[in-house]
């Protein structure tokens, strides 16, 4: 977890809401000991254990943290998640900054685990994309592995990813996957939007070939012929449809809806005075 953790962005996010500092905080006498828990309002799949830590004790090394429940581990509303005991200022300043993170985190792991069990047994993996929230993109690609998803390319410097309009200022899907090849040695992934596309493709031996769009019966026939190359479905496929997809034999499913369209779980954290 900790290669996904950047101290440069924790700081970032405190300084997105503290500003020149917190205001609010301050009227609380600074010897002032608390405790608080936080809780779930619904179900979940934990995550973002690290990031919510990390807030705390870059506000003060003093704040301890005790998790009572596991890091992926599914819990059911009204679960008492952790317990914090510390100075009462820094509790309260970094109170809004950690449940954002966890509650996020926690919401796209949530997701990714459904989809995940969605086409568990078929042998199918789920990916997600790049349509993640600016600036949380190492943090919710791990939140998906952490719901039991895989990550696509982290970003565009890692993969090739050919689609329309890059195959139209190539020339072809053959020229596209040439150039792609002279210039680097990463993976090289091509989107068709047919099966006429597709045997193109076939013939010019990418690494992956994304099938757009396709209607299940040409998922299953581009299985056939896909010369041994990995085949990765993509577009309106959703939990109530992604078990036929993962069934007609394609070796990756990409849903951008794992980062793109999560509701944040619904956390609530209560501070009490220590006498």
């Amino acid at each position: 977890m900790t290669e996904h953790l950047n101290m440069i962005d924790i700081k970032h996010f405190l300084d997105e809401d503290m500003g020149s500092g917190d205001i609010t905080a301050a009227i609380i006498p600074e010897p002032t000991a608390a405790e608080a828990e936080v809780i779930t309002r619904e179900d979940m799949v934990l995550c973002g254990q690290a990031w919510f830590d990390a807030i705390f004790k870059h506000l003060d090394s003093g704040i301890n943290i005790n998790w009572l429940v596991a890091e992926g581990e599914t819990v059911d509303k009204n679960t008492l998640l952790c317990k914090l005991s510390g100075p009462a200022r820094a509790l309260l300043t970094g109170e809004r900054t950690s449940l954002n993170l966890l509650q996020t985190l926690s919401a796209t792991a949530t997701v990714a685990r459904q989809y995940a069990e969605a086409v568990s047994g078929t042998g199918c993996k789920v990916l997600d994309t790049r349509k993640t929230i600016p600036g949380l993109r190492n943090a919710q690609k791990y939140a998906v592995a952490c719901g039991g998803c895989y990550n696509h390319r982290i970003g565009l410097y890692d993969g090739v990813l050919i689609k329309e309009n890059h195959i139209i200022a190539a020339g072809s899907i053959a020229n596209a996957i040439r150039s792609a090849r002279e210039l680097s040695s990463v993976p090289v992934e091509v989107e068709v939007e047919s099966m006429q596309e597709f045997l193109e493709a076939v013939a010019a031996k990418p690494d992956r070939i994304m099938l757009d769009n396709f209607s299940l019966d040409d998922m299953a026939a581009a299985v056939k012929l896909n010369a041994g190359i990995a085949l990765e479905a993509s577009g309106n496929i959703g939990l109530d449809n992604i078990r036929a997809v993962a069934e007609t034999g394609v070796d990756y499913i990409s849903i951008g809806a794992l980062t793109k369209n999560v509701r944040a779980v619904d956390l609530s954290m209560r501070i009490k005075l220590v006498n």
